[in-house]
């Protein structure tokens, strides 16, 4: 299927690993431009490197208010035809281990920027009849996981914001939707495996076996499989979905919704 990229500019947070860098290939393979953002500038370097004439860099935290005032500058004037909005998230703890600061600055990491980013580019979006806003959250959001409050939490916000937000704006050409991953084989996985090895007395290896099993398919995911369906929903051809949180979990919810 020809996704009709060729050409179109996509800004990709969190893009030099796990789920940000496969979706800013697989962009890149169907012909689109990418601006690229992570905090790491060797990481970042050596991704324009490999693709320097799809590429644009980005440097610098996304969650700060400098960095999306650089983003804004940066496709100032150009046609901006999707953004994936992707980054970290708070540390895992139970919620008998946190601070009143560690929901503040979990806040911070999973929502304010997404409100601040998406409000600075919201007018572009209208002004051209057309937009792609895809969050990458988590399946946490349907099933809570285990040591997770945090993120458990806030990203429950999240899903709110960008479902009311779906509603506003669906008839201006402008989609938003929410990828929810279960367990993949991301950097990101390793703070878990590290957490339930701490908790259970096994080995980090043991862990992320124990969360294999939680899986219905028996293994970890692929990012690149994620970065298909991301790749979809960024393409014209998604324009008649819109407000979804759409689970990529390998059978790890069990609810029906």
């Amino acid at each position: 299927m020809d996704l009709r990229l060729k050409g179109a500019l996509f800004v990709v947070t969190g893009s030099t690993s796990g789920f940000g860098k496969a979706i800013a290939e697989q962009l890149i393979g169907e012909g689109a431009h990418v601006i690229i953002n992570a905090r790491g500038e060797e990481k970042l370097e050596a991704l324009h490197r490999k693709y320097p004439e799809n590429t644009e860099m980005l440097p610098g935290d996304i969650t700060s208010d400098a960095v999306i005032s650089d983003l804004i500058r940066k496709v100032y004037g150009k046609k901006l035809h999707g953004i994936v909005i992707n980054a970290g998230g708070p540390p895992a703890k139970s919620f008998i281990n946190t601070e009143i600061t560690d929901w503040d600055n979990a806040y911070n990491q999973i929502l304010r920027w997404k409100v601040k980013l998406t409000q600075e580019l919201l007018e572009k979006f209208q002004e051209q009849g057309y937009g792609r806003i895809l969050y990458i959250e988590s399946a946490a959001v349907k099933q809570p996981v285990e040591n997770l409050i945090l993120s458990n939490s806030l990203r429950m916000a999240v899903v709110g914001f960008v479902k009311t937000l779906s509603q506003e704006v669906a008839h201006q050409g402008i989609t938003c939707n929410i990828l929810a991953p279960g367990y993949h084989a991301t950097p990101a996985m390793e703070r878990l495996f590290a957490n339930k090895s701490l908790l259970l007395g096994i080995t980090p290896e043991d862990a992320r076996k124990e969360f294999e099993k939680e899986t219905k398919v028996g293994y970890l995911g692929n990012p690149e499989d994620f970065a298909s369906l991301a790749t979809w929903l960024l393409s014209p051809h998604s324009r008649f979905i819109t407000g979804q949180t759409i689970s990529v979990d390998g059978g790890l919810i069990k609810g029906c919704m």
